[in-house]
């Protein structure tokens, strides 16, 4: 197969199983869990979460909700920035870590994957799963 070809057999498939606090990784072609450190994927901690705990709280964060992820290259603070926002872009929960923003080709796909709650039940944290923009991500069921 040439260079930049790709078939459908090549495509990451990726099931959502639910967890405790959001959801585990399986390959949907060989139904093999999948780490959180998979070469395929990132997932990162969201970064700034504690300065929008407020945000956080709207159900579009919940875990196996999408989210969008938007480039601030006008960012005072850092240039290679990219914000989490719900899927509307209403709401923005936080940051990209700044050592991974750089790396992102600006396509990805983005879900909320896992969350931290406090000692109230307030959700003060998410992983969330970054996959590139041609992989094929279920939708959990409800």
């Amino acid at each position: 197969m040439p260079v930049g070809d790709s078939s459908s057999s090549d495509r990451l498939r990726i099931w959502l199983e639910r967890g405790d606090s959001g959801y585990w990784l399986r390959d949907a072609a060989t139904g093999e869990a999948m780490r959180w450190n998979d070469e395929r994927v990132r997932v990162v901690k969201l970064a700034g979460a504690s300065y929008r705990a407020d945000a956080l709280q709207d159900d579009a964060f919940a875990p196996g909700r999408r989210l969008a992820l938007v480039r601030e290259p006008d960012n005072e603070h850092d240039p290679n920035a990219v914000a989490v926002w719900d899927a509307d872009r209403r709401l923005q929960g936080g940051y990209v870590p700044a050592d991974v923003a750089p790396e992102l080709q600006g396509d990805e796909q983005a879900v909320s994957l896992w969350e931290f709650r406090d000692d109230d039940g307030a959700r003060i944290g998410l992983r969330v799963l970054l996959a590139p923009a041609e992989a094929w991500i279920q939708e959990p069921r409800p």
